[in-house]
């Protein structure tokens, strides 16, 4: 039996399929990930009850869809996690391109929930889906693909195509409009020309246009301008979701003021969804806030260790723009929370409640953990793309 070893995992060519998997998986970023869901039930249990008894529904009818969503998102984590980097590849194309026709014709058969930006697709059954979550981890493995395909010899421009989809993608999201996932995807795009070894200086005019895109939005959308304004100004509202997240976030202190007893779930309509750090900070503390980063940075760090000495492209790019891409949704979650950030609507990856936004998270941690499972590394002709599987 023939048996290779990448760092310290023997890797047996006569192995089945699942003892093989289990072998070359990431296990502590896999526990990060249960750990992290976990918290979500947690929380859900606490900061989704107002919202159930206000909307007249059974007390913890939020936790169990959450609990249901949650499921089916391991699931599909485990399952893609199984996956070659060439099916991983393969995912992420047609994934993208299902998703990128949703979201293109999403302004004339989407609705925006009373909510002031069509994002989300109704289906029947009183179900609704969110393309732009399911766009993001598909996004990243199409442009990795190209910039990966470009370092061939005799490759296509590879980074020039990745920069129209960035762009193209960017608009569309910008459009809806969600600045902060437009912003989340630009980031990646970043991350990931950088890896591909794309000159400093491209990526300053990159920023400054952003930047650019940024006033330009300011003047252009209402909606836009509150959040900016609301942001920069000296004082915050305390009768506004940024007041209230604040105002827990300073009550709860080191040790919380302890399980259940948190006031701000019911004044935060989004309590559970884009501001459920400040239930954490405030019923459990700086304590749970800590626990939680430590479980994010868990995960990014390790996987960019594992990817460090990665000699495959695509798996190098694509493996780094998904951690990077995990760990900001989760840092700009926070960042809002305490007023580091413009208010932008984004998930906590795992933690939030969410049907699209976590099964997309379990899809996207999927990919990052088939790319980041050990393997032997090819030979030069292989990392090329002439031979690796």
């Amino acid at each position: 039996m023939t048996e290779m070893v990448f760092g310290t995992t023997p890797i047996r060519a006569g192995d089945p399929i699942l003892p093989r998997w289990w072998r070359t998986l990431d296990r502590w970023s896999l526990a990060c990930v249960l750990g992290l869901f976990a918290m979500g039930l947690l929380l859900g249990l606490a900061a989704s009850v107002p919202l159930a008894e206000k909307n007249g529904l059974p007390q913890f009818y939020y936790v169990t869809r959450q609990a249901v969503f949650g499921g089916a998102a391991i699931v599909a984590m485990l399952v893609v996690s199984t996956f070659s980097p060439r099916m991983v590849r393969r995912i992420g194309v047609l994934g993208f391109l299902a998703a990128f026709l949703v979201v293109l014709v999403l302004p004339f058969i989407g609705t925006d929930f009373g909510k002031g930006a069509v994002r989300w697709l109704r289906l029947p059954g009183g179900m609704s889906v969110q393309p732009s979550e399911f766009l993001k981890p598909c996004f990243v493995a199409v442009c990795a693909w190209f910039m990966a395909a470009s370092q061939e010899v005799g490759g296509p421009p590879g980074r020039a195509y990745s920069a129209a989809v960035a762009a193209i993608t960017v608009v569309l999201l910008a459009l809806q409009p969600d600045f902060g996932q437009a912003s989340l995807v630009l980031f990646s795009w970043c991350v990931m020309y950088f890896i591909a070894g794309a000159p400093l200086m491209l990526l300053v005019g990159v920023l400054a246009s952003a930047i650019m895109g940024g006033f330009f939005a300011y003047g252009a959308s209402e909606h836009f301008a509150r959040r900016i304004d609301g942001f920069l100004a000296s004082d915050v509202d305390p009768r506004t979701q940024l007041g209230y997240a604040w105002n827990a976030i300073q009550e709860g202190g080191f040790f919380g003021v302890g399980v259940g007893e948190g006031s701000v779930k019911w004044s935060l309509p989004d309590a559970h969804t884009d501001f459920i750090i400040a239930v954490a900070a405030e019923e459990y503390g700086l304590i749970m806030v800590i626990a939680i980063i430590l479980l994010y940075g868990g995960i990014v760090v390790r996987s960019l260790f594992r990817l460090r000495d990665e000699r495959d492209p695509f798996v190098r790019i694509a493996g780094t723009g998904l951690a990077c891409a995990f760990g900001v949704q989760a840092l700009i979650n926070m960042g809002v929370a305490v007023r580091l950030l413009p208010a932008k609507g984004m998930t906590l990856p795992f933690v939030s409640y969410g049907g699209s936004s976590v099964i997309a998270s379990g899809i996207a941690m999927g990919m990052l953990l088939a790319l980041t499972r050990a393997r032997p590394q090819g030979r030069m002709g292989d990392v090329l793309g002439r031979g690796r599987k």
